[in-house]
C-alpha cells in the first residue's frame, strides 16, 4: 500500500516590532518550506518615545491593537491551524508592557511572546537560512530594527554567535537625529555611537575570511529598492540582491541632504519610512565601514518567517 502524501499545514505569525508590525500566513509543506498565502506590514511606531520614557504610549498601543484586530480577522478567514505572535525591543524595554500584553489578550484574543534579543536573532536566522542562495554557507547577518540591532555569526556545524546592541532607527532618531535634516554634528555623533557599539559587540568574535555579509529587515530592503529605483516593492528583485557599500554611501548622502518631506516619493522608498530611513542608512554604512564589508546580500526573509519555522519545530507540526 502506498502511503498517502503528507498535507501542508497553514500557519500564521505576527512580528510586533518597535517600528513595524508584520503578518505572514503561509503553508508549511511536507518538505519544510513555506508557501506564502498572505502577508502585510504596517509602520505603526509602537516604540515611539520608549527610549525616553520607558513606556508605551496609549496612542501607539491603540494603533497596533487596531491593526491586530484586523489581522486576527484575516487569520481566521484563512483558517490557520496554528498561530504565534512575538514582540521585540520596544515591548521588552517598556515598564508598562504588561498593560499592552493584557490589552492584546483581552481585545484581540492573542497571546504575545516577548522575546529577548538573542531569541530574536535565533529566529531571524531561521528565516534568513531558509532563503539563502546556493553556495552561501558562513554568514555574518545583521538585523536593523527600530530599537535594537542584532549581529549573528553563523557557520554550519557551530553554534551561532549573537550580539545585540541597543541602537535602532527609532532610538537613533529620538536620541540623536533631532533636526530635519540632521546637522553635521548630529550625524557625526550618530556615526560615533554606532561605530563604538559595533566594535564592542563584535570584539572577540572570530570572523573568518570569506564570510558573506547578509542584511535583513526594513532598512536594508528599502535601500535595496532605492538602489534599483523600484516604483513598487518587488520581493523577487530585492531578495538576494547584492547592495554595494558605494550605493549605501550615495543613498545616505541623498537622504541626509533632504528633509523628511523632501524624501517622500523617492523611488523605492516605502511610505512612512521617510524619517527613519536616514538613521538606517547611517547604521548600515557605519557598520559596513567598521567591519570592512564591501557589500551586503539582502534577505527579504527574516524574523517573520523565522517565527513560523520555529512554531512548526516547537509544535511538531
Amino acid at each position: 500500500m502506498t502511503a498517502s502524501p503528507q498535507r501542508s499545514r497553514r500557519l500564521a505569525g505576527i512580528d510586533i516590532g518597535t517600528l513595524t508590525c508584520r503578518l505572514l500566513i503561509a503553508d508549511l509543506t511536507a518538505e519544510g518550506s513555506l508557501n506564502e498565502r498572505r502577508s502585510d506590514r504596517r509602520i505603526l511606531r509602537l516604540g515611539e518615545g520608549v527610549d525616553r520614557t520607558k513606556r508605551l504610549n496609549g496612542a501607539a498601543m491603540d494603533r497596533v491593537i487596531a491593526c491586530l484586530k484586523e489581522w486576527r480577522g484575516v487569520i481566521d478567514g484563512y483558517h490557520a491551524e496554528a498561530m504565534t505572535a512575538v514582540a521585540t525591543s520596544a515591548v521588552r524595554d517598556a515598564v508598562n508592557r504588561d498593560e499592552f500584553l493584557d490589552r492584546v489578550k483581552c481585545e484581540v484574543g492573542i497571546d504575545v511572546e516577548v522575546i529577548t534579543g538573542d531569541e530574536e536573532a535565533r529566529r531571524t536566522l531561521l528565516g534568513i537560512r531558509s532563503g539563502l542562495p546556493d553556495g552561501v554557507t558562513d554568514i555574518l547577518a545583521i538585523d536593523i530594527g527600530g530599537g535594537s540591532t542584532e549581529f549573528i555569526l553563523d557557520r554550519p556545524g557551530r553554534a551561532p554567535i549573537v550580539r545585540s546592541i541597543d541602537v535602532g532607527v527609532v532610538r537613533l532618531c529620538e536620541r540623536v537625529l533631532k533636526h530635519d535634516p540632521p546637522t553635521v554634528q548630529e550625524i557625526e555623533q550618530a556615526r560615533d555611537w554606532v561605530g563604538k557599539e559595533t566594535e564592542v559587540a563584535l570584539a572577540g568574535m572570530n570572523r573568518p575570511t570569506g564570510l558573506t555579509f547578509v542584511g535583513t529587515a526594513g532598512t536594508i530592503t528599502a535601500l535595496a529598492a532605492m538602489a534599483q529605483k523600484l516604483p513598487a516593492y518587488e520581493p523577487a528583485r530585492i531578495h538576494n540582491y547584492t547592495l554595494p557599500l558605494s550605493s549605501v554611501q550615495e543613498l545616505e548622502q541623498t537622504l541626509l541632504s533632504r528633509t523628511k518631506a523632501d524624501r517622500i516619493g523617492l523611488p523605492g522608498l516605502e511610505q512612512n519610512r521617510e524619517e527613519v530611513i536616514a538613521a538606517g542608512a547611517i547604521i548600515i554604512r557605519t557598520v559596513m565601514e567598521t567591519v570592512g564589508m564591501a557589500s551586503v546580500l539582502v534577505s527579504d526573509l527574516g524574523l517573520r518567517e523565522g517565527v513560523l519555522i520555529d512554531l512548526a519545530r516547537r509544535g511538531g507540526i
